[in-house]
């Protein structure tokens, strides 16, 4: 079960963020999953609430590209930790695009049901990175 749960994360970082994949959200995020820290503390619960948080993310940042670091599973639980590099060329994250390249670093930890991701808790400093893209 581990073994296939680490591929069922590598797959969700590949497939819904490197090839910025909807699709891959509807058939790896469980229909009541529930994603908590991205981008804040607010939840997104079931698959439409998390496109919606992941086309404006993508939309923001279209050259976003992950890289998972590291990956430790156990039963039905999955601990990664990732690196994202992007460059700021949207407004959809509320102020203006801003040109900006840079990385943020951080963990997600995963709750795996059968062949799908019904819980994710997300870590990492997107505050300070937003602070960074609108200093002059």
């Amino acid at each position: 079960m581990s073994d296939a749960n680490k591929l069922l994360a590598k797959q969700w970082f590949e497939e819904v963020w490197n090839q910025k994949s909807e699709a891959a959200i509807d058939r790896l995020f469980h229909p009541q999953g529930k994603a908590y820290g991205f981008p804040d503390a607010a939840s997104a619960i079931g698959p439409d609430s998390f496109k919606a948080l992941h086309r404006s993310f993508c939309l923001a940042f279209p050259d976003l590209h992950m890289e998972v670091e590291d990956i430790i599973a156990e039963g039905d639980r999955v601990a990664i930790r990732w690196k994202a590099s992007m460059t700021h060329l949207g407004d959809d994250l509320g102020f203006p695009a801003t040109g900006k390249a840079g990385v943020v670093t951080g963990s997600s930890f995963l709750v795996i049901n059968g062949s799908q991701i019904i819980e994710g808790w997300n870590q990492m400093d997107l505050q300070a990175f937003f602070l960074q893209l609108q200093a002059k």
